[in-house]
């Protein structure tokens, strides 16, 4: 063995040893911090404009409402008119001021457009949530070519639209946040939703690539944060069964979604221990973890998937049967 081959084992061990030193530093910080009263720890949003994609229903009109009443002025975008309308008469209700955009987020065009008629009219957007999208939940040589594209449309291509949109001002004043709603299925694969999978591990891939981005080019002030919770009781996973896992209630969701963008949250699971549960693919082989899998009812959580019953829109004209507004899962 060279010199220069001892000189690079003896940097990659002083690197490892210096990372492993760093982690139980940060790890130490962020438990004392955690023991601070949350009340102390969150950011104060009041007067901040909010956009929220997919904001005429389910999750996306919670959100909506439960940041009005912290004081945020409200933006909704939606394809939904009806939707957005209540969402509006909603927040108004809470005393809160609400905007609202009919925008069809798989039209790159349209979202620009939308984007600067807010600046106009609104003004610049503070936090930014993506959280619009759909699912097919058929097996994956049964779904439509067209739904495959308009799934990765709305749950992904949207999010570079939207964020491209509004980064620029928040990287200028070093201030501001994105938020991508994906899902525990950008974690872990799922019998029924290769598409669907396929665009929430994109959009977790997007939001941990951009905070990087953010950070290497010195934007602290500019937050991203990641959310991944199971199948929520919002009507868009109708039929869905859970052997192990609860299925989520709209209001727990809502309310852990608003507590991880006022902390600064980098990313949530939901259920919290899911995150552990994934990790056992990395550590199993595969055929263990398929067995853990079938163990815990996994592969027939979508065996009898209806998606909503009554949808609130039927984008570009397709059957409701076949593609579901998301309020997000």
């Amino acid at each position: 063995m060279s010199a220069v081959d001892v000189l690079e084992m003896l940097a990659m061990l002083g690197m490892a040893v210096l990372a492993l030193i760093s982690s139980v530093f940060y790890g130490i910080s962020n438990l004392l911090y955690s023991l601070v009263p949350k009340k102390f720890r969150v950011k104060n949003i009041e007067g901040q404009v909010v956009l929220v994609t997919g904001g005429g229903s389910g999750i996306g009109r919670l959100l909506c409402v439960k940041l009005a009443k912290r004081g945020a002025r409200i933006v909704t975008w939606d394809v939904n008119e009806a939707g957005n309308e209540e969402t509006m008469t909603q927040v108004r209700a809470a005393g809160g001021q609400c905007y609202i955009y009919t925008v069809d987020l798989s039209d790159r065009h349209a979202v620009y457009a939308a984007a600067t008629k807010v600046k106009q009219e609104v003004g610049k957007v503070d936090i930014l949530i993506n959280n619009a999208g759909i699912v097919t939940g058929k097996n994956f040589m049964e779904a439509p070519d067209e739904l495959i594209q308009k799934t990765f449309d709305v749950n992904i291509l949207s999010h570079f639209w939207t964020t491209k949109a509004f980064l620029g001002d928040m990287i200028s004043s070093n201030k501001g946040h994105i938020v991508t709603i994906a899902s525990v299925a950008g974690l872990a694969g799922v019998n029924k939703l290769a598409d669907y999978c396929a665009s929430k591990f994109a959009a977790v891939g997007f939001d941990e690539s951009l905070r990087l981005e953010l950070k290497v080019g010195g934007y602290t002030g500019v937050k991203t944060t990641a959310i991944c919770p199971y199948y929520i009781n919002t009507g868009m996973f109708e039929g869905v069964k859970s052997k192990l896992i609860p299925i989520l209630s709209p209001e727990y969701v809502s309310d852990e979604i608003v507590d991880a963008i006022l902390l600064d949250y980098y990313d949530l699971v939901l259920p919290r221990f899911c995150r552990y549960l994934i990790l056992l693919k990395y550590i199993l082989p595969f055929d263990g973890a398929y067995k853990l899998y079938k163990a815990c009812g996994g592969h027939l959580t979508m065996s009898e998937f209806q998606g909503r019953s009554k949808p609130e829109e039927k984008p570009n004209g397709l059957e409701d049967k076949l593609l579901d507004k998301k309020s997000m899962a």
